[in-house]
């Protein structure tokens, strides 16, 4: 269900789609080198890095420009050794051992010399806290961040100290619920004065809902999708979190969107609830216990 007839594209929605656009237009410039700039700046983190320096040489001095490099999305970069793109990279930069993903981070932040404000790590177990605690020094300027999945415990729990150097973070999303989510909530609450978007997956309790509403009052989108999130949760959200413009809760499980929900989601401009349901592809209600030993999987 939706409260208007077309659907706003989220911050993150919007940067995936800039940062995947073709170069193809590129080539109209003919080696003008201010304008490759203003065209570069779209261009995807591996065209960057493997094509775009190796076209001529007002194209190489055009790419090392910081703004190109303000929008790293690494979600989509396979890291592993026989990889399209890892090989195409050790082609042209002459490596000798094979492309790791912190090997990589280091060479697109240097390239950004400060001015990323748009920042994906990749789902999968290349990411390390150090890769991170790294980025959180070198992005100052960070304001949309897409943390990877599959911390470890002990990592999940640095987080608190990655978000205090994030001042200027507005969206934040993150795969895996961390055990210090509360924790997490209350220092950006703190710490980010402009913070108005969250996406997070996995349990989505009580204490959970009352924190967003109680540290992050301004908080103007949310998507739960994906989540074990009962009526009693989604109502504490609805009711609580009062400037909510979006809220997505899409293939949930936990509850169904009845009347009294559709009524309090008719102030929110945009509502998305599909495939959310009660029950379990067994037919049985799961409750929180079953959720917390690992009953539940997205």
């Amino acid at each position: 269900m939706a409260n208007s007839s077309q659907p706003p594209i989220s911050v993150l929605g919007l940067w995936y789609m800039s940062i995947e656009s073709s170069s193809s237009h590129v080539a109209r410039t003919y080696g003008q080198q201010s304008k490759l700039v203003d065209v570069e700046i779209n261009e995807p983190v591996v065209d960057l890095a493997v094509a775009v320096p190796f076209v001529c040489n007002s194209w190489y001095r055009a790419s090392l420009d910081p703004s190109c490099w303000h929008r790293l999305n690494f979600r989509s970069l396979d890291f592993t050794p026989w990889s399209p793109f890892s090989r195409a990279f050790a082609l042209r930069y002459r490596l000798h051992s094979p492309l790791s993903f912190s090997a990589f981070l280091r060479f697109a932040l240097h390239r950004s010399r400060g001015v990323v404000d748009q920042l994906a790590f990749p789902l999968s177990s290349v990411v390390s806290i150090h890769d991170l605690s790294y980025a959180s020094v070198k992005c100052p300027r960070l304001k949309v961040l897409a943390l990877p999945d599959n911390l470890m415990l002990e990592d999940d729990l640095r987080i608190l100290e990655l978000v205090r150097r994030w001042k200027d973070l507005e969206h934040l999303e993150m795969q895996t619920k961390p055990s210090s989510f509360l924790e997490a909530v209350a220092e950006i609450g703190r710490n980010c004065p402009r913070f108005v978007g969250l996406k997070v997956y996995r349990l989505f309790g009580r204490e959970d809902a009352k924190a967003l509403a109680r540290c992050l009052p301004e908080l103007k989108h949310l998507e739960l999708s994906k989540s074990y999130l009962t009526k009693d949760e989604l109502l504490v959200v609805i009711g609580d979190c009062r400037k909510l413009e979006t809220l997505t809760v899409k293939d949930c499980l936990g509850f169904q969107a009845d009347d009294e929900i559709l009524k309090l989601v008719s102030r929110i401009e945009w509502f998305e609830h599909e495939g959310s349901t009660l029950l379990d592809d067994y037919g049985y209600e799961t409750d929180e216990s079953e959720q917390q030993t690992g009953f539940f999987h997205r």
